[in-house]
């Protein structure tokens, strides 16, 4: 008992710990990105100027990823939050069509991002032109490329397509998205001179990560953060510290709060479903950072230990069957953390025939060992068993 209480009081310091100020160096604007500009507004709204790009957005983006409500999109408009993210592969394509419509009226007073998944200039392209008409609109502010884990796939051929776009006015900024790998890809985008960078950042991770992340910031990339909530788990053992807060806030407004204490994430982008969870996370960007904030997070960074996959990449090409265990642990983590079963199942059965079809039941050991003590062996049998 001694031993896990000091180890608790271990975590709780390292997540206590504040981050370093953000020296804000801005590049000139052009007159047309002045005029784009949205008015600061007033309330509880906290503003960063997202890296290099001179753009004002608020600390809590908008994740439309697995929203399927239009009007809470309309809703965080109207309150002011001014940066939306959606990509051209969510909702098999039907995202980008409803965010275009709910921020119709608003288009010119906030930004969009969006992704493409394509992995050659053409296909990339292409992507794009579907996006704009999906969206209804003739630019993004930020085009990313989704999904990279590692500099090597940060290809000519896509830089090509991404400086195409901007001087043809389609993509103001340019960057990419990336779920893990950060120690590689991070230092790669920086050198690539890409403008924003969307990363999965959140408590779980190790102090390398933020690491990575403040000194690609000073470099002048913008960083915007996505799975800010490490996995979506709510559902905790009652009688604990985190399970009365849990219950007193709703939500996991500590982890978006961790977040945001680091001036270097200049945006982050929460998924969020309905009314409630918009209205906690509106909270965050004002919400004072605490002693007991860190305890929460320690508390729960230990209950999700064997559950969550921090896409660090030590497991890389280690099971002998070829079963690509951060992905379908992601996969799970739809559906059990984020309560997105339907996304999880169509992510996994994307995946070839010959990965679907492997049971890890039949194993009679798994050459896979976690280094942060996730069980793989007993989450990849859950997701095989959920999704099959």
């Amino acid at each position: 008992m001694k031993g896990n209480s000091s180890r608790r009081s271990f975590l709780a310091a390292g997540l206590a710990v504040p981050a370093a100020a953000l020296a804000s160096a801005t590049r000139p604007e052009t007159a047309a990105q002045k005029a784009k500009q949205p008015d600061s507004g007033s309330g509880p709204l906290r503003y960063r100027t997202l890296g290099k790009t001179g753009l004002k957005v608020t600390g809590m983006g908008f994740g439309c990823m697995i929203t399927s409500d239009q009007s809470v999109i309309e809703k965080a408009a109207d309150l002011g939050i001014n940066y939306f993210d959606t990509a051209r592969g969510y909702q098999g394509g039907n995202n980008e069509r409803m965010v275009g419509a709910a921020l119709k009226a608003k288009r010119k007073s906030l930004y969009i991002s969006t992704k493409t998944g394509a992995r050659d200039k053409k296909a990339a392209l292409a992507d794009l032109e579907t996006s704009l008409k999906e969206i209804g609109t003739d630019y993004v502010d930020v085009w990313y490329l989704h999904g990279r884990s590692s500099g090597s796939q940060l290809t000519d051929d896509l830089l090509e397509a991404q400086q195409q776009a901007k001087k043809e006015g389609k993509a103001r900024f340019v960057g990419f998205s990336t779920h893990g790998g950060h120690a590689d890809v991070i230092p790669a985008g920086v050198a690539k001179k890409m403008d924003v960078i969307l990363a999965a950042y959140n408590f779980t991770l190790e102090p390398d990560v933020t690491k990575v992340v403040d000194e690609a910031a000073k470099a002048g990339v913008g960083m915007v953060a996505m799975k800010v909530m490490a996995g979506g788990f709510r559902r905790v053992k009652p009688g604990t510290k985190l399970y009365d807060q849990l219950k007193k806030e709703g939500s996991m407004l500590t982890a978006l709060k961790w977040v945001l204490k680091n001036p270097n994430v200049q945006t982050t982008v929460p998924s969020i479903t309905d009314m409630d969870q918009l209205d906690e996370d509106m909270k965050a960007m004002t919400a004072p950072w605490t002693e007991n904030d860190a305890q929460v997070l320690a508390e729960q960074l230990e209950y999700i230990r064997p559950l969550y996959c921090r896409m660090c990449g030590k497991c890389d090409g280690t099971c002998p069957k070829g079963v690509p265990v951060a992905d379908v642990l992601r996969y799970l983590s739809y559906a059990e953390g984020y309560g997105q079963y339907r996304l999880g199942r169509e992510s996994f059965l994307e995946l070839p025939e010959e990965v679907t079809s492997v049971r890890c039941a039949d194993c009679a050991t798994c050459a896979v060992r976690c280094p942060n003590g996730v069980r793989v062996a007993e989450r990849l049998i859950r997701a095989q068993e959920l999704f099959t």
